[in-house]
């Protein structure tokens, strides 16, 4: 069986290791509809780093709406990413927010296979 970052090149760490766990068991053809799909909708950490850190230039919260988390990105556009505190702790977390997102697009993807 190929390597999970064969199917998944940007996956790191924690999310590499996640779907190794979670591709143990499909065949080659669900895995590449697999990787496919996921590859087109996961999001990259730095994508969501950059946009967590435009709080600092009064557009705070457009990460978390990228998370598919619309009502508190909705919050920290009208309060300033709750006066940037929040902002702050995203910037501190941005790889475990975006890590629960892929992981949330795998689980979603695993049941429609």
């Amino acid at each position: 069986m190929s390597s999970v970052l064969d199917y998944f090149p940007k996956a790191e760490g924690d999310e590499a290791l996640y779907l190794g766990k979670l591709i143990s068991t499909m065949s080659e053809d669900d895995l590449r509809k697999f990787a496919n799909a996921y590859n087109s909708r996961r999001k990259d950490p730095q994508l969501i780093l950059f946009t967590c850190l435009l709080a600092f230039l009064g557009v705070a919260g457009i990460h978390r709406i990228l998370l598919n988390q619309v009502g508190m990105g909705i919050l920290y556009l009208l309060t300033g990413g709750l006066c940037l505190i929040g902002a702050i702790v995203d910037i501190v977390n941005y790889k475990d927010l975006t890590f629960q997102y892929n992981r949330s697009v795998a689980q979603e993807l695993k049941t429609m296979l």
